[in-house]
């Protein structure tokens, strides 16, 4: 591998970082004959399997040159930064060197938008076809879409492909055009379009024909840059739950906002990413997605922003007293996944386990409900000490602020319970 590819790689490797939405593939693809990698059930991006496997993927751009100059982007037109572009046959060849050395497992492939989006997108249509088709490579990969692109070039991305993603970046289309003024929701709403209509078309060929190609197995995902703009946590959860109302979308990302161009004055002044903020987002989309909550009982006009001292769920509890405590052997699955220190596989077991004996703690701790955190909203066989009646919201809510000592962002709201 010569000098000059691996210094583009560095380059571009580099200029990749700052994008999230690699996380997880969602997709399963076992080996084929005369073919080389797999896509496994995961795909996770520098992490673990269950089995301890570190999977990997090469997580690059094509070129970090772009013809926008977006206020938040650390490649940014008007940025006197390093700049390199990989061919074609190089960023191939790179994939695969890296795979038969057991450096990755699979490809991330993002890009600056060069020319004009067209033009992009063809290049990177280019590089993940010449993998599946010249090299038999069958191993894990996940496309960044251009906006703007032609239905055509979405189109074919998506028979190569395991996940397409498009990214909205800025949750609110006026805050976009203050940030980005080249930029507009159509532009990225639109080729979200296309993939999922690429998508449920794929699925209803392949009930007719088992032999029909796969469009974007994976789905598609978005990324949101968090704390860029005024935008409450309101707002961007709203989106997206909009946007898990589309049958192929998988993911949202939440990306705090990382303040590398601050000499922009249209950007606030951060010292350091809202990281409190974004963890706070992650788990109130799992509310949404695994908790059957709605966004409107998380965020609403009263509480617009999430509460950075306790978990979303937490603070829907002490909020809402009147629905507790749950007696944890007579309660329905929806409200055990209500009750905080129950997640989604505690109250599968729940549900199954008291069909043959009524539950006390000691089988509630076995079965992985977190009883430091129950203990306030349930009732079970044995009599409760204190309930969230007894103690009161507010003695709750201090008595876990206490314990996990957290220091909290003074621009965002604090909720307050009244005795």
């Amino acid at each position: 591998m010569n000098e000059s590819v691996l210094e583009k790689l560095k380059i571009l490797a580099e200029s990749a970082k700052y994008d999230v939405s690699c996380a997880s593939s969602g997709t399963s693809r076992s080996h084929k004959k005369g073919s080389i990698g797999s896509a496994a059930g995961w795909g996770i991006c520098h992490s673990f399997a269950e089995d301890g496997r570190c999977i990997s993927l090469l997580k690059i751009m094509l070129t970090n040159y772009c013809i926008y100059d977006c206020a938040y982007c650390i490649n940014r037109r008007s940025n006197d930064i390093q700049r390199a572009t990989l061919s074609v046959t190089e960023l191939v060849n790179l994939t695969i060197e890296f795979y038969r050395r057991n450096y990755i497992e699979g490809l991330f492939l993002s890009s600056g938008v060069v020319r004009n989006p067209d033009y992009t997108m063809e290049r990177l249509v280019r590089v993940i076809k010449d993998l599946r088709l010249v090299y038999r490579f069958n191993g894990y990969i996940h496309m960044k879409s251009i906006p703007g692109a032609s239905p055509e070039l979405v189109n074919e991305a998506g028979l190569y492909a395991d996940r397409l993603s498009v990214n909205i970046e800025i949750p609110n289309e006026k805050s976009l055009q203050m940030l980005a003024p080249e930029k507009n929701f159509q532009s990225v709403f639109t080729p979200m379009r296309y993939i999922q209509q690429g998508v449920l078309q794929s699925a209803e060929e392949r009930k007719r024909f088992r032999s029909a190609p796969r469009f974007a197995p994976a789905g598609q995902s978005t990324q949101m840059i968090v704390g860029a703009t005024a935008d409450t946590d309101k707002d961007i959860l709203h989106l997206s739950s909009a946007l898990y109302q589309r049958p192929t979308m998988k993911r949202v990302y939440y990306s705090g906002f990382i303040p590398v161009n601050s000499y922009d004055n249209r950007l606030p002044a951060l010292k350091q990413p809202p990281l409190v903020r974004e963890n706070r987002l992650y788990q109130a989309d799992w509310l949404l997605r695994f908790y059957q909550f709605k966004v409107d009982e998380i965020v609403n006009d009263a509480y617009p922003d999430l509460d950075l001292e306790i978990d979303p769920k937490l603070s829907w509890a002490l909020r809402h007293p009147e629905a507790f405590p749950v007696d944890i052997n007579r309660a329905d699955y929806e409200m055990l996944l209500r009750v905080p220190g129950i997640g989604v596989k505690s109250a599968k077991i729940i549900i199954v386990s008291r069909r043959y004996s009524n539950l006390g703690a000691e089988q509630l701790k076995k079965i992985g409900v977190v009883m430091k955190k129950a203990q306030y909203f349930i009732t079970c066989r044995e009599l409760p000490m204190q309930t969230i009646h007894e103690v009161s919201p507010d003695a709750v809510r201090r008595l876990f602020i206490k314990k996990t000592g957290r220091n909290v962002d003074e621009r965002q709201l604090v909720l307050q319970f009244e005795d």
